[in-house]
């Protein structure tokens, strides 16, 4: 069964703590540190893993973060099948997170910050999306093919919420 958890109100530390490990690192190029995900959304239940996005200005910054990174123990997965997002994997010794680099402004930055601020003015909608991810997660393995299985059936409702979270500022 994947570990799906209620909200945590400690996830905000976690993610500041990440982000101060980080930001000495890049502190020098046009970046930002964001939360994002589930974990960053009050009232959201989640895996217990901190989504970080570093926004990056432009482009011609991503392999300069790429290169820093690595020098501090993350591994570049690519973009693991979502064009303008570079994946890591978190070095052995640190909290487990998943860590992305994005452009300011491209598809893969909006989606992530425009669904948390869309979810986090929506309880009814975090409630929605709570109860899909605590029923799928009884359904599923927490080997790699349940995990697949889990991110695919939810994926008709993560379209939804992106989707509204593109047309709606307000609730």
């Amino acid at each position: 069964m994947i570990l799906i958890s209620d909200y945590d109100p400690r996830w905000p530390e976690r993610f500041e703590d990440l982000r101060r490990r980080l930001a000495p690192h890049v502190a020098d190029l046009p970046v930002s540190i964001e939360h994002v995900g589930s974990t960053s959304v009050p009232g959201c239940a989640a895996k217990p893993i901190i989504d970080l996005d570093i926004v990056v200005s432009d482009a011609a910054v991503v392999s300069e973060v790429i290169s820093r990174l690595a020098e501090q123990g993350y591994r570049h997965e690519g973009d693991l099948g979502v064009p303008g997002r570079e994946a890591f994997q978190a070095p052995p010794a640190s909290p487990v997170h998943h860590l992305y680099a994005v452009i300011a402004g491209s598809k893969p930055h909006l989606d992530h910050v425009l669904l948390r601020d869309y979810l986090r003015r929506r309880p009814d909608e975090v409630q929605r999306y709570s109860a899909l991810k605590v029923a799928l997660a009884q359904r599923f393995p927490a080997d790699r093919e349940g995990r697949v299985a889990y991110s695919a059936a939810k994926s008709a409702l993560v379209e939804e919420l992106v989707a509204k979270s593109y047309s709606r500022t307000t609730p």
